[in-house]
């Protein structure tokens, strides 16, 4: 790391949290002559590259920002360079900045710098409103606030698996979820089927999340984290409110993925070519009866392994008096076999949107699995 490259990173790290970009672009400006920075963050939908300051959103395909965020990789164009931003597999938006020289190891530090900022976003995001207000194109509604205010991040990259998620519609989603961690030996990722309406929805979806983290950091089973979930939420609601959820558990290093189908979303295969639903035993949604006792499934994974996690409103998807359905879906999800997971994500719910000719009316949650191979 050059000694320039150094003091922009702590230019970074110094700044108070409303000010990191403007400390960053003095910093440039005196150390590389970058007479322009600018952030442009993705917005809830998954749609439009949003600037920090006042600008015009990006929303061309093609554009060089995009080429930027989709590939993950800098992108100069007639002296101006964008680089994505972003925090192990959490792809934030990126940064433009200009003039930037065609000189590799400029370059190579520009994105160094570009990653460093997104590990300071979300450093600083829990203790301002800037950077979140800026991310969106339209109010949200207070359901979809504390729903997105559930999720720990939208994509996760490690070198045995890849994960990326997303809630719509995205500004006014009310009871769908999906939850994730792992330990380096194993990742954990539940995907909820909302129930109700309004903020109604969210309180019973965070009352299940927080049931399911707390069995989870507990050390408690897969079944046994089910259990204590459907027992927080039948002590409240006495079974008039409940809710569907699938529970999974991979080993990093085996590849054996342990399943609980509460009532579930559904879990599809991406195989080679094969596309299939994954044979889950259903049980009981959470919460809908007293001290229900969950059973465990557990399947082998092969390297190259893709799996779906979908809810009903992804295959309901209504459009013109007419389902998505799971032939579209089935045909769409083998397309997407070769693209990263939350370009898989982004692509599909586009897709979905594109049917129903605007936002989704119901609720639905995408979530994208790939399984690499056992961590070393």
């Amino acid at each position: 790391m050059s000694a320039t490259e150094d003091r922009a990173r702590r230019s970074l790290i110094e700044a108070p949290a409303d000010l990191l970009v403007d400390r960053l672009a003095a910093e440039l400006r005196a150390a590389y002559e970058v007479t322009s920075t600018e952030l442009f963050q993705i917005d809830y939908r998954l749609a439009e590259l949003l600037p920090l300051g006042p600008g015009d959103s990006i929303t061309t395909p093609g554009h060089p920002a995009w080429r930027c965020f989709d590939h993950q990789e800098p992108v100069l164009v007639d002296g101006v360079g964008w680089f994505p931003v972003g925090m192990r597999g959490e792809r934030q938006g990126v940064l433009r900045l200009a003039p930037v020289p065609a000189a590799p190891a400029l370059v190579d530090e520009f994105a160094g710098i570009a990653t460093a900022l997104g590990h300071e976003l979300a450093a600083v995001s829990a203790g301002t409103d800037v950077y979140r207000s800026a991310s969106r194109s339209r109010r949200l509604t207070l359901a979809a606030e504390m729903q997105w205010e559930l999720l720990p991040a939208r994509s996760r990259v490690r070198p045995s698996f890849s994960l990326a998620g997303q809630l719509e519609p995205a500004y006014a989603v009310r009871g769908d979820s999906f939850d994730w961690s792992d330990d380096g030996s194993r990742l954990w990722l539940s995907t909820i089927n909302g129930s109700g309406e309004g903020v109604e929805a969210s309180m019973l979806t965070s009352l299940a999340t927080h049931a399911l983290r707390n069995a989870r950091r507990g050390g408690l089973s897969l079944a046994d984290q089910a259990a204590l979930a459907d027992q927080a939420i039948y002590a409240l609601h006495r079974g008039q409110q409940h809710l569907s959820a699938l529970l999974l558990e991979l080993d990093l290093r085996s590849g054996v993925l342990t399943a609980v189908d509460a009532g579930s979303p559904r879990l599809i295969m991406l195989r080679g070519d094969d596309v299939h639903d994954w044979p889950l035993d259903q049980q009981f949604p959470l919460g809908m009866f007293d001290g229900t006792d969950y059973r465990e499934q557990r399947f082998d994974l092969q390297p190259a392994d893709r799996l779906f996690v979908v809810s009903d409103g992804v295959v309901d998807a209504a459009g013109q008096d007419v389902r998505y359905g799971d032939t579209a879906l089935e045909r769409f999800l083998r397309r997407t076999r070769k693209m990263a997971t939350l370009d898989a994500v982004r692509s599909l719910i586009g897709d979905l949107r594109a049917f129903v000719a605007g936002d989704l009316i119901d609720d639905a949650v995408v979530v994208c699995l790939d399984w690499s191979g056992p961590a070393s």
